[in-house]
């Protein structure tokens, strides 16, 4: 199949983002993550395990902001390296900065996610017993840290009242028609709303002006009877079916489109075992992770107001539909996707978004790509020595599921790309002095 030259352009935006094969780059290693550096990784990790509890990925990642946000400002209340999001005061620069992270992570997790507060509170409570009593220098320093944590986490919990949050899915009433996004099956059971995230165009972004700051522009894949849309039809039907995926479930394609959707595009995770050895502290981390997730939470605004802009339809709709008006595209009413397609429109696509803008984010912050790191996830370890790899390799999945056109996964890393440089080059800058 021939690219036509709007993708072979859209491609080379990506610089080194593979058009082919880049799976080669990813070493099927076995090696164990080393551990944690200190309290905000320690806390970062404690989150992962909890945050299902917010919702869809788009939820998880808007509480994670909010709590890093209120680590970085709690943090740096305490010693101010770098400027804070929210207004915070200085407190006393002897108080426990552990004491600080637990209290502002904790009463964040604790307040968007009261269904999980034993657990929290349980984790909270060891983690301040852990803490080692004050020197006769700074008496009251476990107090004063907690104090500093829960004024950063009420600052960041009153920002986001009243942000969007409240009202994620909206009702979609587009008709079935060429090019137009249709539940595909499974649907979610009741009460599940029906497609999902319509809503989320509108959240309050934490740091892009607006969500149609750096939207995906209209792809030429779009149209139909295009030559670049049956190359794109073509290739999902061919790579992406069940029948092709599960007669060889140990293949590099099956197991690349299984391991991002089961944790290989956690983000926080990537971050911990990108900066593990780095010898970076507290502060530096903190920062880290909150652009992280800020970037990550507005490039999926500015995707799923691309998606209900667009409304295109995915692979499985277009491949059962009877005539698109493209001579080059053959129906196939029996053809089935490896894995399940998400509910909501195709173009541009949520997890390479998230790789995109995290990604961006850690070469901004380390001014490399090369970054290495491992990670397992749903039984598949693999290894990486650039993050375009795997941003490469989350591109992949999608199309290798049969759940996403390709040309929308790519634009999806170039339109996250930008908002990861934007929420760096803008958030929480190093003050003069540092």
């Amino acid at each position: 199949m021939n690219a036509s030259p709007q993708a072979k352009g859209r491609r080379a935006a990506l610089h080194d983002l593979p058009r082919r094969w880049p799976l080669a780059c990813a070493l099927l290693l076995s090696l164990p993550l080393p551990a944690f550096a200190d309290s905000v990784t320690d806390w970062s990790a404690f989150a992962d395990e909890v945050i299902g509890s917010a919702g869809g990925p788009p939820q998880q990642f808007r509480v994670l902001a909010m709590t890093q946000i209120a680590v970085h400002d709690a943090l740096n209340s305490i010693d101010r390296r770098y400027r804070t999001y929210s207004v915070v005061g200085p407190v006393n620069p002897n108080a426990s900065p552990d004491a600080a992270v637990a209290r502002a992570a904790a009463d964040v997790l604790r307040a968007t996610m009261p269904s999980q507060a034993a657990t929290i509170n349980a984790h909270y409570a060891a983690a301040i017993a852990a803490l080692p009593g004050c020197p006769v220098a700074a008496p009251g320093c476990i107090d004063q840290g907690i104090a500093a944590g829960a004024a950063s986490a009420a600052a960041i919990l009153q920002e986001r009242q009243g942000d969007g949050s409240a009202t994620p899915h909206l009702p979609y009433t587009l008709a079935p028609g060429p090019g137009i996004y249709q539940p595909t099956p499974p649907t979610p059971p009741p009460p599940a709303p029906y497609p999902q995230f319509a809503g989320w165009a509108n959240l309050v972004p934490f740091a892009i002006i607006s969500r149609r700051q750096f939207m995906a522009p209209r792809a030429p894949e779009l149209r139909l009877k295009s030559r670049a849309y049956a190359d794109e039809y073509n290739e999902v039907k061919a790579v992406g079916s069940f029948a092709v995926r599960n007669a060889a479930p140990d293949s590099e394609e099956s197991r690349v489109a299984r391991y991002f959707p089961a944790g290989g595009a956690n983000l926080n995770a990537i971050a911990r075992a990108v900066v593990a050895g780095k010898s970076l502290d507290r502060w530096q981390h903190a920062r880290l992770f909150a652009l992280v997730n800020m970037a990550v939470t507005d490039a999926l605004i500015t995707t799923f107001h691309a998606k209900y802009t667009y409304t295109f339809w995915r692979p499985y709709t277009a491949i059962h539909w009877s005539d698109d008006g493209n001579p080059r595209t053959r129906p196939d009413p029996a053809w089935t996707s490896y894995l399940t397609t998400p509910p909501y429109p195709d173009y541009p696509c949520g997890l390479p978004t998230t790789m995109g803008a995290g990604a961006q984010v850690m070469r901004s912050y380390f001014g490399t790509n090369h970054l290495p790191y491992t990670l397992a996830a749903g039984g598949i370890t693999r290894s990486y020595t650039r993050l375009s790899d795997a941003e490469s390799d989350s591109v992949d999945a999608r199309v290798y599921a049969g759940i996403h056109f390709r040309f929308g996964c790519e634009a999806g890393v170039v339109q996250s790309r930008k908002v990861g440089k934007w929420v760096y080059h803008t958030q929480l800058r190093p003050l003069p002095h540092w």
